[in-house]
């Protein structure tokens, strides 16, 4: 097998990667400091797509953490490329906080819940019944449905909380029909944010915490993987997948010498 060619870019997930529950882990501040001074092509990744890559900018440095705008990607931003690419100035009924709704009115579509092109699911902590109705009726009607991740659940202070798969299945259950999800692991979303920065995928990298979202995806879209051992997934089980990582480190602060 020939070699592989140096890593020049860099994708990384967020949450169990720098921050946990809203706290820089040890190495964070040390791994983005050495890619923005590298001036190496990166991504921050997340399947979150509530905020802004202005929101979160600001939320990351509140915790120390200094990632400019341009260098992150939401499954947000992923869904509105797709769409972007598969109907242009489209039409969209939208269930999903600012970073959806954003991403969305940026490529030109048009937010309606009369006869629209789309129903898009994304993330939010204010799901109503009346919304997820109109989305049933919607999709019945025939728009389509997509979603920007699957992400079933999302942590929070008082324990897990249903997120947008779990509320995609509420809605696939109602109507028969099931979504086209743009997030992790879809390895679109990874194809998208490297296209975003004018990556090659045989000389970049991802980084994540969970083999079945960042390492499938990296695998899929033909990077490196790093898994590491700060977020969900524990030692013991990897073996439970029938893929591996390239490498698996027990923090991002290992990685900050091989950039």
């Amino acid at each position: 097998m020939a070699d592989r060619k140096p890593i020049e870019s860099w994708l990384t997930d967020m949450d169990g990667v720098l921050i946990h529950e809203g706290v820089p882990i040890p190495g964070a501040d040390a791994f983005l400091k050495k890619l923005r001074d590298s001036g190496k092509p990166f991504l921050v990744l997340t399947n979150n797509s509530i905020y802004t890559p202005r929101d979160l900018h600001a939320r990351l440095r509140r915790m120390g953490l200094e990632v400019p705008t341009e260098n992150i990607w939401t499954s947000a931003m992923a869904t509105a490329q797709f769409l972007d690419d598969q109907r242009p100035e489209g039409t969209a009924y939208v269930i999903g906080e600012a970073g959806l709704t954003t991403a969305l009115h940026d490529i030109g579509y048009i937010l309606t819940d009369h006869e629209p092109d789309y129903v898009v699911l994304g993330e939010t902590r204010t799901y109503s019944f009346e919304a997820m109705t109109k989305a049933v009726r919607l999709i019945n009607d025939g728009a389509r449905f997509i979603c920007t991740n699957p992400d079933e659940t999302g942590p929070s202070a008082e324990g897990a909380l249903p997120a947008t798969g779990a509320v995609a299945a509420l809605i696939t259950k109602a109507t028969g029909k099931n979504p086209y999800f743009a997030g992790k692991p879809n390895p679109l979303m990874m194809r998208t944010g490297l296209n975003a920065i004018g990556a090659h995928s045989e000389s970049s990298a991802m980084i994540g915490d969970r083999m079945d979202t960042d390492v499938l995806a990296g695998m899929e879209a033909g990077m490196r993987t790093f898994l590491v051992l700060t977020g969900l997934t524990r030692p013991e089980q990897v073996e439970n997948f029938p893929y591996r990582p390239s490498r698996i480190v027990d923090s991002i602060a290992d990685l900050v010498d091989v950039i």
